[in-house]
């Protein structure tokens, strides 16, 4: 009989608070922009980004308020490797609500907790910024985020952007209202 041990991922994973222009968060930041880009332009055009569009994204999609005052960034590391495996960003869009962005965990890393480990983190951040409510846009085509985010108490709303690539938006009540 073959046994093994469960390790639970709370002690596997850690999120913390880092520094949005740091090469380790811009390096993680330029991959997921490529992944997302990338499930894109197959979806729409059956190919992968070529390099300049890709280049041309990231070049339109800064991430410069994802720090202090205007947001947060937060990276996650999985058991004892140095190197950041997961991120997401809050940007203040006003006293009350923050949005949640640039949310990714690396494929080598899905399905180990790692995005409900950055959702957790994510509340404490907004709610450290000040918030009362989180809100995001997303695509349809993102299935997994878009569970992972029914999963942690996100409900659909209105559309509250005109973002080109915002197909659902969901929001998050952070003082219990609707739980």
């Amino acid at each position: 009989m073959t046994t093994s041990t469960q390790h639970s991922t709370k002690e596997l994973w850690a999120v913390a608070p880092a520094d949005v222009g740091s090469e380790e968060s811009l390096a993680l930041l330029r991959e997921y922009y490529l992944d997302v880009a990338n499930r894109y332009y197959l979806l729409h055009f059956g190919r992968e980004g070529t390099p300049e569009e890709i280049e041309t994204g990231l070049a339109g999609s800064p991430s410069d308020d994802l720090a202090a005052p205007t947001g947060a960034f937060l990276l996650g590391r999985y058991g004892t490797t140095e190197e950041p495996e997961a991120c997401a960003g809050l940007r203040v869009l006003d006293a009350d609500t923050v949005e949640l962005t640039r949310v990714y965990v690396r494929p080598s890393r899905r399905g180990t907790g790692g995005g409900s480990h950055l959702l957790t983190a994510v509340d404490e951040a907004a709610r450290a910024l000040g918030a009362r409510r989180i809100v995001l846009d997303t695509r349809l085509d993102l299935v997994e985020a878009r569970a992972l985010y029914t999963r942690h108490g996100y409900r659909e709303i209105p559309a509250y952007t005109s973002n080109m690539y915002a197909e659902v938006w969901y929001g998050k009540d952070l003082t219990g209202a609707d739980r």
